[in-house]
């Protein structure tokens, strides 16, 4: 075999090409950034050496399908899921060639039978075998809110002589002679409607074959006793056999800061103690609350104020309730309290703020000008690029006193409903009443100063009877007024009991304490299988167990009050991150306990970032095009694998420290190996979730969107996670590469791609997918620094550390040998 034929049969070719892929798709995604969809387009993505990459991608694994002789050997899942990914680009290249996508725009009483096709060229006009007519768009809010839930278009289809009536919205395609319509957006009065085309039955139906290929590969892949995870998994059993266990030392250290409390003034001191009655809380914090286009208990609403102003879910001895009723029946008293989060040191010292927390009262001047409105007006003028992070910190400051404002004014609790409003809003005491009938008006004008006024009488005398039966009143108002039936007795009891439990956290200190422990019986147990050591192991391992349950349970109440799965922004998506790590870790626990240790102890770091002050725990409503339950499988399948990822990453981790550190025999080097084999085995479970996952999107998106792929930024940035993790899990082809070090390495490094994937998107190149983005996480780029810091010296450290080991391997195995021979 000639040098070109060799090279083109060989894995590392394979390596070669995929590594490029993967930069290629990066550099597309910050050309998109900065220069838009059209130009990442026209220069990478419908480019001929793209096109020719993925050609040679494509004859690379045709070439290696031959040479390897899959079918001859019945290497049956290896040869399908090559060979599905050879269908699925065969079919990307059947778009490209021969789909159609364009626009079609159409207002209410008006028919078209054309649509706008945006080319190299330009935008052409192409004509349509049919006709689309409108008879009506409707635009539909969530109630007492300007944010929309549905978009929706009645249409005519004039075709063949016939008429047909059809409705299209968001994840409601209309499919007309091959051509897919979906709807894309609407004009500003909301009298016509914006419908997206697509045109691509070949290419679709050749993709969507590609990824059933795929999905059969993956589950043989599994199942098949000749299948690579099968043979792992019978190495794993056999390397178990020979491992002598040696002494092993982590340390782990994990510091909390306890929640800030106001400066001790003698206001903030009477405010503790006269706080609200813990009983009458509770009686205050059921009362249902319009926010956010959703109807929730008054708890949920104080607690989300106090973390929007306090960045904390409690303020000195005061639980989010006793807060709110005590601000809004003591409003001098509370402007008078440093407790308003300040995160810009530089704001405090030009306004000679305190310093983290100020109060109302230090923003206004002995006049009563407000401080902050000169700087403030210069910093709304300029455009979002142009604003420093000293602008930006200031607009947050101006939001949380608007806050603060609207709160002591009787705005933003909106608990009167209005049975006739068109928008079924709510409104709140401090609203104009005049569109009320004279009897609702009177009522709502009164009810909500009297009950503030018997609140203070009741924290005199501490006789809370009057402002109980007030706040029974209003809930009987709210549910007589409640026509549309916004109001869910069990839903809002859930929600209060939900926030009560605090369930995450409780489940994040259970992994904490739990994983560490389980870490030291792992390590005890290296010295030998002691009866306390196993019966410590079971023990702790059922409580793992039982917080994995709960936290399960946490996420099915979350989905039961929300209505929708609870994986939508980010925070959720942590939470479900977190189950997921600790769920790979009880699947391989059996196999090693330390993987079990590392895995929990990971979910509960996960668990302790999303209940960090820049991560929102709030429960919002859905955009639109979230409205759909291929969202329950593609989040849940794609964000399930970055568990594995995570967990092969750790085992990764732990591999470079015992090379590094640990003593250098047999023992540690056979310790390493089985690590290994479940690091392998993770990182093979992982890809295929995401890949699945992934797909799982396409299909949602051909039922959202009308077409399967759109190369947004975070459908880029999970392919690219694709084959990163192909590249890694296949680097044992390569002989120079086959090495405990360059493996486990590569699975420290690789999680960078989830990571991007997951964060980077959202936060640093946008899209149409970057639904839970948040401003303040942008900081936590200072400490990924310092993990590659961490990483580039452990690599090098364990480097030399694995030559010596390998070393001292080789002389074992011909010391026995020599001590074999006659």
């Amino acid at each position: 075999m000639n040098g070109f034929k060799r090279a083109w049969f060989s894995f590392r070719t394979s390596i070669f090409l995929m590594a490029i892929f993967a930069v290629v798709l990066a550099s597309a995604t910050v050309v998109e950034k900065y220069y838009g969809m059209a130009a990442a387009k026209g220069m990478i993505y419908f480019s001929p050496l793209f096109m020719l990459l993925q050609l040679l991608l494509a004859a690379n694994f045709v070439c290696i399908f031959i040479r390897k002789k899959y079918i001859k050997s019945k290497r049956w899942a290896l040869a399908t899921v090559h060979l599905a990914f050879v269908v699925i680009l065969f079919g990307a290249f059947v778009t490209h060639l021969w789909g159609r996508e364009g626009q079609i725009h159409i207002r209410e009483g008006e028919k078209s039978d054309e649509m706008e096709v945006h080319t190299s060229k330009g935008v052409i006009t192409q004509k349509l075998p049919f006709a689309l007519e409108l008879t009506d768009f409707r635009l539909i809010r969530y109630p007492g809110s300007h944010s929309p839930s549905s978009f929706e278009s009645d249409l005519r289809v004039h075709i063949g002589g016939e008429v047909r009536e059809v409705k299209v919205f968001m994840n409601n395609v209309l499919d007309v002679d091959g051509y897919r319509f979906f709807q894309a957006s609407y004009d500003k009065d909301e009298k016509g409607t914006i419908l997206s085309v697509n045109r691509d039955v070949a290419g679709r139906n050749i993709t969507c074959f590609g990824y059933f290929l795929l999905l059969a590969g993956f589950i043989l892949s599994f199942t098949l006793k000749n299948s690579r995870f099968r043979r792992l998994m019978e190495q794993l059993r056999e390397t178990r056999k020979e491992v002598v266990f040696t002494i092993l030392f982590f340390g782990l250290f994990f510091t909390a800061a306890k929640a800030r409390q106001p400066d001790g003034a003698a206001v903030w001191q009477a405010i503790q103690n006269s706080a609200v009655s813990p009983r009458h809380a509770d009686v205050f914090g059921s009362i249902p609350v319009q926010s956010g286009g959703r109807i929730m208990p008054m708890n949920t609403f104080s607690s989300e104020i106090l973390r929007k102003l306090h960045k904390e879910p409690s303020i000195g001895k005061l639980n989010p309730d006793q807060f709110l009723l005590g601000l809004l029946s003591m409003p001098d008293m509370w402007r008078q309290v440093a407790f308003i989060v300040v995160s810009n040191t530089e704001i405090e010292n030009d306004y000679g703020l305190p310093k983290g927390q100020c109060a109302y009262t230090d923003l206004f001047d002995a006049a009563g000008n407000y401080k902050l409105a000169p700087k403030l007006e210069e910093a709304y003028a300029k455009s979002p690029a142009e604003q420093t992070v000293f602008d930006k910190d200031l607009i947050k400051l101006d939001e949380r006193i608007r806050i603060f404002h609207q709160l002591i004014h009787g705005q933003l609790i909106a608990i009167f409903p209005k049975p006739d409003d068109p928008a079924q809003q709510w409104f709140a005491p401090g609203d104009a009443f005049s569109s009320f009938s004279r009897e609702d008006s009177l009522l709502v004008a009164r009810i909500y100063d009297r009950y503030l006024s018997e609140v203070r009488e009741s924290l005199r005398s501490g006789d809370w009877e009057t402002p109980d039966e007030l706040a029974e009143r209003i809930k009987t108002f709210q549910r007589q007024r409640d026509i549309s039936e916004h109001i869910r007795p069990d839903k809002i009891a859930a929600e209060i009991s939900y926030n009560r439990w605090d369930i995450f956290n409780r489940c994040k200190k259970v992994y904490l304490i739990g994983g560490g422990l389980a870490l030291v019986f792992g390590i005890a147990g290296f010295f030998g299988r002691r009866k306390w050591i196993v019966a410590g192991g079971k023990t702790i391992g059922a409580v793992i167990l039982a917080a994995f349950l709960a936290h399960a349970f946490g996420m099915g109440m979350r989905w039961y009050i929300s209505g929708y799965a609870p994986w939508s922004n980010a925070y959720e998506t942590m939470v479900y991150v977190g189950w997921a790590t600790v769920l790979a870790g009880l699947a391989f626990g059996r196999k090693s306990s330390v993987t079990m240790a590392l895995a929990t102890l990971f979910g509960g770091v996960i668990l302790f970032v999303s209940s960090l002050n820049w991560m929102d725990p709030q429960i919002g409503t859905l955009v639109p095009v979230l409205k759909s339950p291929w969202l329950m499988f593609h989040v849940a399948v794609i964000v399930a694998a970055y568990g594995f990822f995570g967990t092969g990453m750790l085992l990764g981790f732990t591999n470079l420290s015992l090379m590094a550190f640990a003593p250098k025999n047999r023992a540690t080097l056979l310790r390493i190996r089985e690590l290994s084999m479940i690091n392998n085995l993770s990182l093979m479970v992982g890809l295929a979730l995401m890949s699945v996952g992934t797909f799982l999107g396409a299909v949602w998106a051909n039922e959202s969107w009308g077409r399967y792929w759109g190369w947004d930024p975070k459908e880029t940035w999970a392919l690219i996670t694709m084959v990163v993790y192909a590249i890694v899990t296949h680097l044992h082809l390569i002989k120079k590469a086959d090495n405990e070090w360059v493996f486990n390495l590569a699975t420290v490094i690789a999680v960078a791609s989830p990571l991007m994937t997951f964060l980077g998107v959202n936060y640093l190149l946008g899209g149409m997918h970057s639904y839970g983005q948040n401003d303040n996480a942008a900081s936590a780029a200072l400490y990924l620094y310092a993990v590659a810091l961490i990483v580039a010296v452990l690599a090098a450290v364990s480097l030399n550390g694995y030559r010596k080991l390998r070393r001292r391997g080789k002389d074992r195995r011909s010391e026995d040998s020599s001590s074999d021979s006659p």
